[in-house]
């Protein structure tokens, strides 16, 4: 019941959002086909509405989108470097649905997490790091969905990360805020996801 992934799309493949400014530090947005925009702009998708909320309030960073469509955790591990490679300051993890819907473990979703995590680090140890939360619809499971759930909040815990409770929140299985396919946000969702992220990330990144 909550709006998610497909493995289909195009890829950003780490490319700064439209308006990003010339700061002097880096957000790498490290995700799926949520964060790559799916069926939109890629000036609609919520990377880019983070790079105008940063713009507004004058604040010297700029915004990478790295959201790859169908892209899984294990696959974020095995690309975070490169995503890293112009440096980053910042890391937001939104990557797991497409685990979940794969029936991928919990545990293995979290091991690539506390990997992907690890990586940065070893490339900027003084990086802020923020995990999105992800969830599964009821159909996958009681047991599955409650474990699932906990691998996010586990992770950011694990590893002095900043937890975004719900990627989603106020949208998934929202009908108007998604498109067609019942999964992945319309511009008007996008803007919602934007606002859940933001309002984690400007207590990060502002003065």
């Amino acid at each position: 019941m909550l709006g998610l992934l497909l493995a289909t799309g195009t890829a950003l493949l780490g490319e700064e959002s439209p308006n990003a400014n010339q700061a002097s530090q880096r957000i790498v947005v490290l995700g799926d086909s949520i964060t790559a925009g799916y069926g939109l702009d890629p000036k609609e998708a919520y990377p880019a509405h983070l790079q105008a909320k940063i713009d507004a309030a004058e604040l010297p960073y700029t915004v990478a989108n790295a959201g790859v469509s169908g892209d899984t955790t294990a696959g974020g591990l095995r690309r975070v470097a490169w995503a890293m490679g112009k440096g980053a300051n910042v890391l937001i993890i939104a990557l797991g649905g497409n685990d979940g819907l794969r029936g991928i473990s919990p545990e293995e979703t979290k091991k690539n997490l506390l990997g992907i995590v690890a990586k940065a680090r070893t490339k900027n140890p003084d990086i802020e790091v923020l995990i999105a939360g992800m969830q599964m619809p009821d159909n996958m499971g009681k047991d599955f969905t409650a474990r699932f759930q906990a691998v996010f909040p586990e992770a950011a815990k694990e590893t002095q990360s900043t937890l975004i409770p719900f990627l989603l929140e106020g949208v998934g299985n929202v009908e108007n805020l998604n498109q067609p396919d019942g999964i992945h946000p319309t511009a008007e969702g996008q803007e919602k996801v934007a606002e859940n992220v933001w309002k984690i990330l400007v207590p990060v990144i502002a003065p």
